[in-house]
């Protein structure tokens, strides 16, 4: 299976201003850093929650198999688009007709070839996030989210480095962790 980030999660101007509020940052001067340390940290949420916590749209390439198939994230919000890929890589579009999608009451996106059209694999574009928008993340994550890049912008001074959250900001994600069953 292969992913790839079709639109970016926007990581509003908002979230940077909570974070230099909690940091008493006020010049400009660090802003490209701590954006990035955002991002960062917003990957390492999704890792520890396995939720992708702002809206972000993919695409996924799966086999063009018969039978219910998961996408890999979640929450998923929508599926918007399947296409077919020949043997030779090249695209087109699958009738609607020809494809089921479902998204489950936990959130995980499903699609079911009916008939594959000579389509070897499948491209599967859906949105998934948790929230639209940072201002609608829940509180927890938010601020787990800020002190975990606080954390690593002030261990930048330091040789302290954990591969790990802190105790704390899992603390605050561990409500939002989805499971699963091996």
């Amino acid at each position: 299976m292969q992913r790839a980030i079709v639109t970016p999660a926007i990581v509003s101007s908002s979230a940077l201003a909570e974070l230099k509020q909690w940091l008493a940052i006020t010049t400009t001067r660090e802003d490209t850093a701590l954006n990035q340390l955002l991002r960062a940290a917003l990957d390492m949420c999704e890792g520890f929650t396995r939720a992708v916590p702002l809206e972000t749209t993919f695409e996924e390439v799966l086999p063009a198999a018969s039978g219910w198939q998961s996408l890999g994230l979640a929450p998923v919000r929508s599926i918007t688009g399947v296409q077919g890929i020949a043997a030779d890589g090249s695209r087109f579009a699958i009738p609607a007709g020809q494809y089921l999608i479902d998204i489950t009451f936990d959130q995980i996106g499903r699609i079911s070839l009916i008939n594959a059209s000579g389509a070897a694999k499948i491209a599967v574009t859906y949105t998934a996030g948790i929230a639209a928008t940072w201002d609608l993340l829940p509180a927890a994550l938010r601020h787990g989210l800020i002190r975990l890049t606080a954390f690593h912008f002030r261990a930048r001074e330091t040789d302290v480095t954990s591969a790990m959250p802190p105790a704390a900001i899992s603390a605050l994600w561990q409500p939002f962790r989805r499971m699963r069953l091996a």
